[in-house]
């Protein structure tokens, strides 16, 4: 193991050789050393410490993988690393990890997808549409421990923890159908959205159940842009009160930005639930109506399941619950 140093314009190589010619001892006292073996006493430990922090010396990492085979580091791959919503997710997946002595790092892009044939990481958790299942499920059958929170996937290598984006879907177009005859809206998320395309087709089925009711559908992405275009075609639209269920909460508060510059009233004239009840959703006027579960448990179980498929244990799907919070953004 070794470390590059630029010193007076050259490349110094720092390696334990170096170590222990300057310490006086041989290089496996100070291999013992530097990994904190019992091998060697506190004095010779403490001695060959300092030479090596004097010298500069940084283990390099793939030399000590291909040592012991684990770098105690995992990968999660996100889409993107923008907004709150990732920010409960990373708690829980750091929190838990920290916990079994691994450590996260957070990947995105095709070129970050060598680190697990590369062994730069030991496991992979994944929440990013752009990873193609084809490339999840070869790895997976080359041995590599993989947790999927955007898809359903069956593989003795991979876990998977998916949100009830069905009972949350339900929850919603029932709370704006009761006692509400008028039109409904429905704005979705990406097409590539394992989230999105449940939830759009969870809201339809439950839309149809009523029979009667027209059902317009405006593309999102997930996006606040997007969500004040869909307003924008609404209010041009708009005849009498409608029901808009909006595939998530930022898509929702691009609508409120666009409709309170309108004579429009959230509420009555337009009745509006998100999805994901984001943090800034209490604060908006009036407070929005939305899908909440638990983010932070989300990260949590995922780093829980990586570590059982890490260990050689069977990891069990799980589902993560989703509840309703009702609130004057839908009037009754």
């Amino acid at each position: 193991m070794y470390n590059e140093i630029k010193h007076k314009g050259a490349i110094n190589v720092v390696g334990i050789k170096d170590i222990a010619k300057k310490a006086g001892v041989s290089i496996s006292t100070v291999s013992y050393a530097l990994n904190n073996s019992s091998k060697v006493t506190e004095k010779t430990r403490a001695k060959i410490m300092a030479i090596a922090n004097d010298l500069n010396y940084i283990p390099n990492m793939a030399a000590r993988t291909l040592k012991t085979r684990e770098t105690k580091i995992i990968g999660v791959y996100l889409t993107s690393y923008g907004g709150v919503f990732y920010s409960e997710l990373l708690d829980g997946l750091t929190n838990s990890l920290y916990k079994h002595g691994y450590e996260l790092i957070a990947c995105s892009g095709k070129k970050s997808h060598r680190f697990l044939p590369e062994k730069m990481i030991d496991g992979a958790i994944i929440l990013d549409a752009t990873f193609p299942t084809e490339e999840i499920l070869n790895y997976a059958d080359r041995g590599h421990k993989l947790v999927v929170l955007d898809r359903e996937i069956t593989h003795e290598n991979i876990g998977q923890v998916l949100l009830d984006n069905r009972a949350g879907s339900t929850l919603a177009i029932d709370y704006l159908s009761t006692n509400f005859s008028g039109d409904f809206y429905i704005v979705t998320g990406p097409d590539d959205s394992y989230d999105a395309m449940i939830r759009l087709q969870t809201a339809k089925d439950e839309l149809a159940r009523f029979g009667d009711k027209e059902v317009h559908i405006i593309e999102g992405d997930f996006s606040e842009a997007s969500g004040e275009l869909a307003a924008k075609k609404i209010e041009k639209e708009w005849e009498k009160p409608v029901s808009v269920f909006a595939l998530n909460d930022n898509m929702a508060i691009g609508m409120y930005r666009h409709f309170q510059q309108t004579n429009l009233k959230i509420g009555e004239d337009i009745r509006i639930v998100g999805f994901d009840n984001t943090p800034i959703s209490e604060y908006l006027n009036p407070r929005l109506s939305t899908i909440e579960y638990s983010k932070y448990k989300w990260g949590a179980l995922a780093a829980e399941q990586l570590v059982k498929l890490l260990e050689g244990k069977e990891a069990t799907n799980e589902i993560i619950y989703t509840t309703l919070i009702t609130s004057p953004s839908v009037s009754k």
